[in-house]
């Protein structure tokens, strides 16, 4: 594909999109079929991986979210611009003196895609809201088992404890009551989990026998409608026009499933895409002197780390996680890999968060004093573990083999023999989840801006079940005594003082070893106009238009 003809995007003849077409038999390496067609405003996004789910309440991973974002709303959703909640779905909403009670004013005439075998026969209304808390709360409800039913989101920040009831006032109010005020429960409702889909559309799947199609065939709100999804190779979405906040720029959105970073910055030279994530950071310079690319950065809300299976021996015992964590040079490991790109961790939150405390002691680099810890611990003479590590890169970890690698050789220096383990991106998070590993390489970019995010999704104890967030399984009350008050109080210097506290507790016990925070980049083609990097680490393309 020409640069010249990317400008104006990926080609459809008659209407009928042949981005499907063209990408199988192209690979998306241009030629002249595309040069006959009738050009089209088309991104195409050279994004990382597969999503592990296309449905809001089942996804997981920011792979995931990029994709769901694009085809539903929520209530209210996270502005970046003014660091605050604004209306999405819900034009307006109210709280009670008491911080239980929260009412939303639905925006009216809000318009649902349709698709092939499905036209919607109204608009948005309270049902649709109740119908997409209700599947994940309820068991008894009559989609809570379809998909995997695993609804972690939901699990992990504990909403089915916090929700005391959802009502429809009438078919454009709602009304959310909770059992206990909760700080955090307005941002956690811009997160995808919560994004609203349609009850009408679940009832006709039902009513035709094949509910599964329902989150297999996505039907949302959201500004791009989702045409074909195909493992591997493509996701394909076109503007909706019926958008209730206005037809987007672009006409087409593909995302071409590229999960090498070198490969991606290839196809994006060669004009194959606009956009791709998560450059390999050696690339930087030749990027820079590109003058067709843009590199954008910012400076990521994420936290890279080494989750410890307390649920496997011997990691159950703390002696052994402090060990590990002082056999471990993070200062090496993050100069070679990040540069100057990133720095060391110590604690579970980014220090750009309110919630920091930087007055922790980091467990320092001692290789002599992991091998006391392990004697006392009767490991004298070392022991054998797996060591996990993410297939693909991640805005916190630009390479998670080699960090293994790196990490192996340390651990090696104390008798411990470390196996590496991987898998598909798709299942690696999920089986972490399980608690399938023993040492677990991961990370974790905020969905908002709360620490809650951070420290109760990654470290509760409601998290610590199978399938749960906290992937350590690692369940102290009195760390989570002190998580949850702080959820219960809009005091921000309160909230701050339990935080600080909660990290004193987590840097004692050591479930985890925290390792980098990163910077996170961009790269764009000259043509790509109205692109924002996002703050929390989303690919979003509602305001993006490609120059002619």
């Amino acid at each position: 594909m020409t640069a010249g003809l990317l400008k104006s995007g990926l080609a459809r003849s008659g209407g009928a999109f042949l981005i499907a077409a063209l990408v199988a038999a192209t690979a998306l390496a241009g030629a002249g079929a595309l040069q006959t067609a009738e050009a089209a405003s088309t991104l195409v996004f050279c994004s990382e991986g597969n999503p592990d789910n296309l449905a809001p309440a089942l996804a997981r991973t920011n792979t995931s979210f990029d994709a769901i974002l694009h085809a539903y709303d929520t209530l209210v959703r996270f502005d970046a611009e003014s660091k605050s909640i604004v209306p999405a779905l819900a034009e307006s909403w109210t709280i009670s003196p008491d911080g239980t009670v929260y009412t939303f004013k639905l925006r009216p005439g809000v318009r649902f895609h349709d698709t092939p075998g499905y036209t919607p026969t109204r608009t948005l209304n309270s049902a649709d809201v109740l119908f997409s808390f209700f599947r994940q709360w309820h068991k008894d409800h009559p989609y809570h088992s379809v998909g995997n039913g695993a609804y972690n989101y939901f699990n992990d920040l504990s909403m089915g404890s916090i929700l005391k009831s959802i009502e429809a006032v009438d078919d454009l109010t709602v009304r959310f009551t909770l059992n206990r005020p909760q700080a955090p429960f307005l941002a956690n409702l811009s997160m995808v989990f919560a994004a609203i889909t349609s009850a009408e559309y679940a009832d006709t799947m039902v009513k035709r026998g094949t509910p599964e199609l329902f989150d297999l065939e996505p039907v949302g709100t959201g500004a791009f409608q989702l045409l074909s999804y195909q493992k591997d190779n493509l996701l394909q979405y076109k503007a909706f026009e019926g958008h209730w906040a206005g037809r987007p720029p672009l006409d087409n959105l593909v995302f071409a499933i590229t999960p090498n970073a070198t490969v991606r910055l290839n196809r994006l030279q060669a004009g194959e895409c606009h956009v791709m994530p998560y450059p390999n950071l050696t690339d930087l310079p030749k990027i820079r002197n590109s003058p067709s690319l843009t590199l954008l950065r910012q400076e990521g809300y994420n936290v890279a780390f080494l989750t410890f299976n307390v649920e496997r021996k011997p990691l159950d015992d703390v002696r052994v996680r402090r060990a590990i964590s002082m056999a471990i040079d993070k200062e090496t490991l993050v100069d070679a890999l990040y540069g100057d790109t990133g720095r060391t961790a110590k604690n579970p939150l980014p220090p750009t968060s309110w919630g920091y405390n930087d007055a922790i002691t980091d467990i320092p680099y001692d290789p002599k004093g992991a091998s006391q810890l392990l004697a006392e611990a009767g490991y004298a003479n070392g022991f054998e573990i797996e060591l996990w590590h993410m297939p693909v890169a991640r805005p916190y970890m630009p390479a998670g083999k080699r960090a293994a690698e790196m990490m192996a050789n340390d651990l090696a220096q104390v008798g411990v023999k470390a196996t590496l383990v991987t898998d598909d991106w798709s299942v690696y998070m999920k089986r972490l989840m399980n608690g399938d590993h023993q040492l677990g390489m991961i990370g974790w970019t905020g969905d908002n801006s709360d620490p809650d995010n951070f420290l109760y999704t990654l470290l509760s104890c409601e998290g610590a079940r199978k399938g749960g967030g906290n992937m350590g399984k690692w369940c102290d009350r009195s760390f989570d005594d002190v998580i949850i008050e702080a959820k219960q109080t809009t005091d921000v210097a309160k909230r701050t003082a339990l935080y600080h506290r909660a990290q004193e507790i987590f840097k004692d016990q050591a479930p985890w070893l925290p390792l980098a925070h990163s910077m996170v980049f961009m790269v764009l083609r000259e043509e790509v106009t109205g692109y924002r990097m996002n703050p929390f680490g989303l690919h979003l393309f509602h305001r993006v238009d490609l120059a002619q």
